[in-house]
């Protein structure tokens, strides 16, 4: 099983970026932390690396649920989304399959918070290329 459900863009980064926090909002996904490893990599080890952004998205209902089921499921969460350039006018989004959570937990409760969950990312990524 993949880990990832990605999309490629033809469109810069900084924009990818905004329309990617817009179509997580309209699927009732706030973004909690963004880790911006591009600054990160060249300030702790002087590395070069494209732009590469991790947005912490999470839904609250949904993060509920999952913790009901497996208060240990926190380790997995939020939901971590990838903004990154490839090249100068492309870029690639990336969010973590939720169904991973019901692979790694025994909690069967799960199944439906991973198969809503990855409803709504699978609908912001698809929102990004229509």
């Amino acid at each position: 099983m993949s880990y990832a459900m990605t999309v490629r863009l033809s469109t810069g980064f900084g924009p990818t970026v905004e329309r990617v926090r817009a179509a997580l909002k309209d699927q009732g996904f706030g973004v909690l932390t963004e880790i911006d490893m591009q600054s990160t990599l060249r300030e702790k080890l002087g590395a070069d690396v494209e732009d590469y952004v991790i947005l912490g998205a999470c839904n609250p209902p949904l993060a509920h649920r999952a913790m009901q089921a497996d208060p240990a499921i926190g380790l997995l969460l939020p939901c971590n989304v990838v903004v990154r350039a490839e090249g100068a006018d492309s870029t690639v989004v990336q969010a973590m399959d939720p169904q991973v959570m019901v692979q790694l937990s025994d909690a069967p409760e799960l199944r439906g918070v991973a198969d809503e969950a990855a409803a709504r990312l699978r609908a912001a990524l698809d929102a990004l290329s229509a």
